[in-house]
């Protein structure tokens, strides 16, 4: 009886050290090679992993390491992403499952986190720099605190229930994203952006903490810059828009650009060239934000010359 149960134990494993359910698992999704790191005892993959659609809750207690390729785990029924790989150089998809927490993703990603249509509620234990594009939209988050700080393409937080940007990547190569939830302002915000900025759909009081630069378009429900018109000077020039309602334009007059600090900001690094952007825009803009700006005393003559010539059409 002893060497009865002694076999079945030695039956129960493979030379891998992982049972025959488990190679299975592996050898029917991996598109590649994988082997058992003798160092970590973890799983690496040669190529990527393809668990895609079959409704299954776990990975069957394989514990990845390294992936050269994409991984993904699509349209299961995970719950938790134990077991997930530490890195993978292509990209991370998890989306549609039931997932909860991001605790156990891999924390180096050479290429998107998909992580839409879950059930997450936080974004605690993302990866903190991704190289192209990070989705979390369509979940139940309301913060986004411990989501990437670097983004290197588009970021997407949309249908959620975020209520305030705190938190938000600072540095994104790409467009931020964040339609349909619970803003009252954009505080936290990236202020500099490579591509398009959209926060239509919020219940937004102000655009306080809006990105200054971007090189797409900028959307918010009642105007849009398109690409190529969002900078300084466009958003100076916005309140000549005769067709903005009253809502709108109270939005509009909260942006940083036409904050006085911003202006004086610009003046002590600049001041010759910023003010010969101000005598554009003068007279467009409210009276109270003229009266704060401060024009240096040596360059007040030189900036009354300028408002002449642009009210004559000279410039």
């Amino acid at each position: 009886m002893r060497h009865l149960v002694a076999f079945r134990v030695y039956e129960s494993q493979t030379t891998s050290g992982l049972t025959p359910e488990q190679e299975a698992f592996l050898n029917r999704y991996t598109k590649g090679t994988w082997s058992v790191n003798p160092t970590t005892g973890l799983v690496d993959i040669q190529g990527s992993f393809d668990f895609f659609g079959s409704g299954e809750k776990s990975f069957f207690g394989v514990k990845f390491g390294n992936v050269t390729g994409n991984f993904s785990c699509i349209g299961n029924k995970l719950q938790s992403l134990e077991g997930a790989p530490k890195k993978v150089d292509g990209n991370f998809d998890c989306n549609q499952n039931k997932l909860q927490s991001l605790e156990g993703a891999p924390q180096e990603v050479g290429g998107n986190f998909y992580c839409h249509k879950n059930k997450l509620q936080s974004l605690e234990g993302a990866p903190q720099k991704v190289d192209g594009n990070f989705d979390c939209s369509s979940n139940l988050i309301q913060s986004l605190v411990g989501a990437p700080r670097e983004v290197g393409g588009d970021f997407f937080c949309h249908f959620n229930q975020i209520q305030s940007l705190e938190g938000a990547p600072q540095k994104v190569d790409g467009g931020f994203f964040c339609e349909y939830n619970e803003l009252r302002s954009l505080t936290g915000a990236p202020q500099k952006l490579g591509g398009s900025f959209s926060c239509s759909y919020n219940p937004l009081q102000s655009l306080e903490g809006a990105p200054l630069e971007g090189k797409g378009s900028f959307e918010c429900n009642q105007f849009r810059l398109m690409k190529g018109e969002w900078n300084m000077e466009v958003l100076a020039k916005i309140l000549e828009y005769k067709k903005l309602s009253q809502s709108a334009m109270a939005l509009i007059l909260t942006l940083p650009i036409l904050n006085p600090t911003y202006w004086n900001s610009k003046i002590s690094e600049n001041p010759e060239s910023t003010i010969l952007q101000l005598s554009k825009y003068w007279d467009d803009m409210p009276e109270e934000i003229r009266n704060s700006i401060q024009i240096p005393l040596n360059l007040r003559d030189d900036f009354e010359n300028l408002l002449e010539l642009v009210r004559s059409g000279i410039m």
